[in-house]
């Protein structure tokens, strides 16, 4: 038989077997493996690199548009006669869904299959996108954000599988690097883009994007995307899905309504103490489930717990000021929009720039040092930040945004290596959706707890109440800080 010189090594010591390109298996259809090796051969790529590149702009794709209202509020609050207050659910609650569904999307994929979930994730979005698009009522596009988010959110947890996959221990930090960046910098290059886009073509127009390229993701993820391993005979977390989802929510709209509503209101204890019994159920669910949705003996792994909990209270810092930053510079300082969009836009550059190098800090400080480093880093960011007192401080607004964009374009990766090296490879589905809904619920609290300071401190001053909201940044960096310290770098 003719040796064709474009087959990997692997086809002509074994006729009609493909390598799979790193991912724990092989695929026995020749047509379509060769398919896929000559198309990444022909574009000067590797299977694993183009994997790795369907993976993460599929995760943009539905992490993108997120946040991209959040400059915007008032003009879809106006075009859909509602309030500021109530649209900054479209932004809310897309974040909790992408955090609390995303377990059981984890969960799932280590159940079904990773690849089936990414797909499938994918459809839902785009699906609920399209449908965003023709809202007609406030609560109709909050509710359809909110689905498609919560549909995205599947991405999440299967992209990092594939990543631990693929990569061995000692090469992921650059990788997960990447990943780290598209699902910490699209939400906030979402909020650059969202204000132009929306004002030159309008809100609705940017779903009916998103939908398509949604589904040409899904399309190109199914002919790419190996299968992944599935575990037999075991069941789905449907009780601690349920209480998790119900605790987070009910906690949440503690926060956001409080004020509102009255601190000491029937409404607002009863959310919160609905909210805090539901979690306390979850916990105890988890306790005697056989297959729990989030293992509690993780609780008491400290490369595991601190990890996570170290990237919960930075997000809370990075995206609580994310959400609040843009309000406080358009409704306290008068800055236009198109103003703030581009010195938003000095986060996601210094995170793009500063992530690839995530593995040179791990090298010269070890896990440890490097995510206690990027936690300081946002507590200096928050400083700056708080120091943001008249219009003419734009050289401060892009140093606090910079360095957040600093601190957790180092921390993220390293922290997120050390939790994959501490899992096991069939566990690790659950273990980054574990991650991604610290990180999710972090960000929410952060921004809930930010919001709701500004708003029970407004009468000593739009800009000082912002700046008091961002003291809770301060506290959340901290707090990181301590955590970071009682993790174990992996050479010791």
């Amino acid at each position: 038989m003719q040796r064709d010189e474009h087959l990997p090594p692997s086809a002509h010591n074994e006729p009609g077997v493909i390598d799979s390109g790193g991912v724990d298996e092989i695929s026995v259809i020749p047509w379509s493996a060769l398919l896929k090796h000559r198309i990444t051969k022909r574009v000067g790529l590797t299977h694993r690199k183009a994997t790795l590149g369907v993976l993460l702009a599929s995760v943009f794709t539905v992490s993108f548009t997120i946040t991209l209202l959040v400059v915007s509020l008032k003009t879809v609050a106006d075009d859909l006669g509602s309030t500021v207050t109530i649209m900054s659910w479209t932004i809310t609650g897309p974040l909790l869904a992408f955090g609390v569904v995303g377990p059981a999307f984890g969960k799932a994929g280590d159940l079904w299959g990773h690849k089936r979930v990414f797909v499938y994730g994918l459809v839902g979005a785009a699906i609920f996108s399209l449908a965003s698009a023709f809202a007609w009522n406030d609560i109709s596009l909050i509710g359809f954000r909110t689905l498609s988010a919560a549909s995205g959110s599947a991405t999440g947890p299967a992209a990092m599988a594939y990543i631990n996959r693929m990569f061995r221990a000692d090469e992921r930090v650059r990788p997960l690097g990447y990943w780290s960046f598209v699902t910490a910098g699209a939400p906030v290059i979402g909020v650059v883009a969202g204000t132009p886009l929306v004002e030159i073509f309008g809100w609705r127009v940017i779903f009916f994007v998103q939908a398509p390229l949604s589904l040409l993701g899904a399309l190109v993820s199914w002919r790419l995307l190996p299968e992944t391993d599935r575990r037999d005979n075991v069941r789905f977390d449907v009780k601690g899905s349920l209480t998790l989802g119900a605790g987070a929510v009910l906690i949440l709209l503690t926060i956001n309504r409080g004020n509102s509503w009255g601190w000491t209101s029937p409404q607002t204890l009863g959310a919160g103490i609905a909210g805090i019994c539901a979690l306390l159920l979850f916990y105890r669910v988890e306790t005697v489930a056989n297959d729990p949705l989030m293992p509690v003996k993780w609780l008491k792994t400290r490369n595991v717990a601190f990890p996570v909990v170290t990237q919960g209270l930075m997000n809370m810092a990075y995206m609580g000021s994310f959400l609040l930053v843009p309000q406080m510079l358009e409704n306290a300082l008068d800055y236009s929009p198109s103003h703030i969009g581009w010195l938003v836009i000095s986060r996601p550059l210094t995170f793009s720039l500063i992530a690839p190098f995530a593995g040179f800090f791990v090298g010269k400080l070890g896990e440890r040092k490097t995510g206690m480093l990027g936690a300081l880093m946002i507590l200096l960011a928050m400083v700056a930040l708080i120091s943001v007192q008249s219009p003419n401080s734009d050289w401060k607004v892009v140093l606090g945004l910079s360095l957040t964009g600093f601190g957790m374009g180092i921390a993220a990766p390293s922290l997120t290596a050390l939790l994959a090296a501490s899992v096991k490879e069939s566990d690790m589905g659950v273990a980054s959706a574990m991650q991604q809904l610290m990180s999710q619920m972090g960000a929410v609290l952060g921004g809930a707890l930010m919001i709701a300071v500004h708003d029970i401190t407004e009468s000593s001053g739009k800009v000082v109440s912002y700046s008091y909201g961002l003291l809770i940044g301060v506290v959340a960096t901290i707090a990181a800080i301590i955590t970071a310290s009682l993790v174990r770098s992996t050479e010791n």
